[in-house]
């Protein structure tokens, strides 16, 4: 046997299959469940209190920072980069409001927070563009988002009350759109077929 017919035949090829879970429900349901709490509170029918903040801890925050994580081992570029800035979107947000109380940072101004929202509206329109590749459901979540972030911008800089109404029943929208998208993708994968469809492109 040749040199040759030694090299090739010592070659053997692997496949290795995915076997790990799906943990872009986990991020959206984290996103989803948070930012209708957030917004129940903006649309003014409940208060601002520890159980919006600890939901911004742990589930809007850590939960999706995991799966930004996950998203990563599994080789998914968007799905790393939406849920770790997301999750970190809340955990700053949270920051952001408990910081001053401790007397760790000055609280932030109206047009400070409203560049800190529009920023987070200009980033969010720029994963929208990848949704357009993805599926309609998420295309719907971004595209919502992103109109919720340009709302509660607005109404920083301008001090609407009303726009800040609104922005809270938008986002409520947002985050019911995120729970079906993370529940479509569950119960698909449960019963093995489109029980509630994501438009795939």
């Amino acid at each position: 046997m040749n040199t040759e017919n030694l090299t090739q035949s010592a070659i053997t090829t692997t496949n290795i299959k995915d076997t790990t879970a799906n943990p872009a429900p986990l991020g959206l349901l984290g996103f989803g469940m948070t930012t209708i709490l957030l917004n129940v509170h903006n649309a003014g029918f409940i208060p601002l209190s520890s159980m919006i903040l600890a939901m911004g801890i742990f589930y809007g925050g850590l939960a999706q920072v995991i799966a930004g994580i996950m998203e990563w081992k599994k080789n998914n570029t968007f799905g790393t980069t939406a849920f770790t800035s997301y999750g970190l979107f809340w955990l700053s947000l949270v920051a952001l409001l408990v910081m001053p109380k401790f007397g760790l940072a000055d609280a932030a101004d109206s047009s400070a927070m409203g560049v800190y929202l529009l920023m987070w509206g200009i980033f969010t329109f720029l994963m929208f563009i990848g949704t357009l590749r993805i599926s309609k459901a998420l295309q719907f979540v971004f595209a919502s988002l992103t109109i919720l972030f340009l709302l509660l911008a607005l109404s920083d800089f301008t001090g609407s009350a009303t726009i800040a109404t609104i922005a809270g029943y938008e986002g409520i929208i947002c985050g019911s759109s995120a729970i079906y998208t993370a529940m479509a993708q569950v119960l698909n994968e449960v019963y093995g077929k489109a029980v509630l469809p994501l438009g795939k492109v």
